[in-house]
């Protein structure tokens, strides 16, 4: 746990009187308690090898290739695998180079243990590649460190605009449900989800006002892993290779969608409520928050962006494709980072 956690709690208890306040007290050393327990647990297992990055192009299309940036934290690394063809910027770069019948050429910045506030020094490298689309993969570390959402997604935001600026689409896969984490316990597990779904809709919030998308990890990193073991790494914090597929599968639809490339056959015969809802952005950012897979992007109601709620914003649950098995690079890149 970190400080501003411990402050926090110690405030919430010390505001509070009599034998409440003693109540609070001792649950905010038994959360103390939890927290180092689970810090330990997860810092004992998570290695510190890194899988290759996977720099170069894939697919063997005609065609300049469309470059894809990823952005963020571990989970944009694939810190937990082997391979470069388990890491997701290497599985979304084979699967769009299907879809759109081109090369791709993949440049990956994330760095592992990053934070909102350290996404400047990813994107000015990533901006000189001139992608068509960037994918940025970053939150639970604001998370852990309890950075404030709106601290942490106005970095977010000014990443998005920045991309936007010169015509990339941007989709950010929001900060994944950490309640499930298998090292925490309880009560901590139960602040740790609350507080991951408080971030994923801050991010939604944010990343759609300033022109891009979201598309909700949630129980991809929580629930699913809970009842499957094998979508775990040995940290049991990471992902393994099956939990990366899992998570570029459910990026993959939006991805390729702002690229133009998602086949509409792919979205036909589902119900209303999947897929298509228009509704103003907090409550879709509310509502996408707890729901794996829902990607919310900007729209237009009458011809207006806004409404007298706020802006208006789309959301969408699709089917999640296959992926297919990557081919090794045509070319390795060595892409600098910072």
């Amino acid at each position: 746990m970190t400080a501003s956690t411990t402050r926090w709690l110690a405030t919430r208890a010390a505001g509070l009187g009599g034998g409440v306040g003693v109540t609070f007290g001792g649950l905010f050393l038994l959360l103390r308690g939890e927290a180092k327990l689970a810090r330990r647990a997860i810092a004992a297992r998570t290695t510190k090898q890194l899988p290759p990055p996977g720099n170069g192009v894939y697919g063997r299309g005609r065609g300049k290739p469309l470059v894809l940036a990823v952005l963020g934290d571990s989970t944009g690394v694939g810190l937990g695998v082997h391979r470069a063809e388990q890491t997701p910027g290497v599985l979304l770069a084979a699967a769009l180079a299907e879809l759109a019948e081109r090369p791709v050429r993949l440049a990956v910045f994330a760095v592992s243990g990053a934070e909102s506030r350290e996404l400047p020094e990813q994107v000015e490298p990533a901006l000189a590649q001139k992608p068509d689309a960037v994918l940025i993969m970053i939150g639970a570390n604001d998370v852990t460190t309890r950075t404030r959402p709106a601290v942490s997604v106005a970095y977010q935001a000014d990443a998005v605009r920045r991309f936007r600026a010169i015509g990339a689409e941007v989709v950010v896969a929001t900060c994944p449900d950490l309640g499930t984490i298998r090292p925490i316990a309880q009560p901590l597990r139960q602040l740790a989800r609350h507080w991951s779904r408080q971030m994923a809709a801050a991010q939604t919030v944010a990343v759609v006002e300033a022109g891009g998308r979201t598309v909700s990890l949630g129980s991809i990193l929580g629930p699913t892993f809970a009842r499957d073991k094998d979508m775990f790494g040995d940290d049991e914090f990471h992902p393994s290779a099956h939990g990366y597929a899992a998570a570029a599968a459910t990026i993959l639809p939006s991805l390729a969608d702002a690229l133009g490339v998602w086949p509409a056959a792919a979205d036909r015969g589902l119900r209303n409520l999947r897929r298509d809802t228009v509704r103003p952005i907090e409550r879709a950012a509310a509502r996408a928050a707890g729901r794996t897979g829902t990607e919310v992007q900007p729209t237009e109601v009458r011809g207006s962006g806004t409404g007298p709620r706020g802006a208006w914003a789309r959301l969408r649950r699709r089917r999640l494709p296959e992926l297919p098995t990557p081919e090794p690079a045509q070319s390795a890149e060595h892409v600098p980072v910072g």
